[in-house]
């Protein structure tokens, strides 16, 4: 089972509205290192839901149920969507200021590639960001 990360804009699509839906289509990714990623995911894979713009934090996670298929608002038809389900809530969000003072995160594309939207965690990362976020 992969690790992933999936940021959203709470303004579009927040962590409040994924616990209240359970389940979304995680579209309108546009740029394709974060697609390929998505077509990369399995159902059951656990990805952090990450605010980005100004809260910049991982405050939960969702679990993948339906792996990549065609995007239904993209009129290209390069890009796809998966199905996610929420999963557990951080009991403490991890701030991106609080993972870039931890060395160890250093090779994380969250950290040196900030505008990527999908991105695959190492297990050892993902279970350290667990731990900071209060879950054992």
């Amino acid at each position: 089972m992969s690790k992933w990360l999936l940021k959203t804009e709470p303004g579009s699509w927040s962590w409040e509205q994924q616990i209240q839906y359970q389940t979304t289509a995680w579209d309108g990714v546009r740029n394709y290192q974060a697609a390929n990623n998505m077509k990369r995911m399995k159902e059951d894979d656990l990805c952090f839901f990450y605010h980005s713009v100004k809260e910049k934090r991982i405050v939960g996670i969702v679990r993948v149920i339906k792996s990549a298929y065609p995007d239904p608002i993209d009129t290209t038809g390069h890009f796809v969507c998966v199905d996610v389900q929420f999963e557990k809530e951080l009991k403490k969000p991890v701030s991106l200021s609080d993972i870039k003072k931890v060395p160890q995160f250093s090779h994380l594309p969250l950290i040196r590639q900030s505008r990527l939207s999908v991105m695959e965690i190492d297990e050892t990362s993902w279970n350290l960001i667990c731990q900071m976020g209060g879950l054992s």
